[in-house]
């Protein structure tokens, strides 16, 4: 298993439904998790969640977005071929125009210095 680095201009974007099921995913999503966007779109947010992350962490994620505010946090997650990558991910709500509560992640390349740090706190949630 080894990193994947995002490159500083990489931006990856994915958009949920309120169940947190892919309904969005740009190209950048689908090149560093090594899927296509049509692996991608229907399946749970979750296919690139990597086991080192505590639950913990998506725990907060889930009840701060839910209550209408942005969540932000350096994040470990797995590729389709097992590998990893860590991303500073901003995760936010919105709505649809049809009225339908969506939610809206964008993640960048982190620091060493984040990565370290997240995985110093990590260790204590476990």
């Amino acid at each position: 298993m080894h990193e994947v680095e995002l490159d500083k201009k990489t931006m990856i974007v994915s958009e949920t439904d309120e169940k947190g099921i892919i309904i969005y995913a740009n190209e950048d999503f689908c090149t560093i998790a090594g899927y296509t966007k049509e692996e991608l779109i229907g399946q749970p947010h979750n296919i690139v969640r990597h086991p080192d992350m505590p639950s913990a962490a998506f725990k907060d994620l889930w009840s701060t977005i839910q209550a209408g505010k942005i969540w932000k946090g350096i994040v470990k997650n797995k590729t389709k071929d097992g590998n990893y990558y860590w991303v500073n991910a901003t995760a936010y709500p919105s709505t649809s125009a049809n009225g339908k509560k969506r939610y809206i992640s964008v993640r960048i390349k982190p620091t060493r210095k984040e990565i370290e740090k997240a995985e110093e706190l990590y260790k204590t949630l476990k």
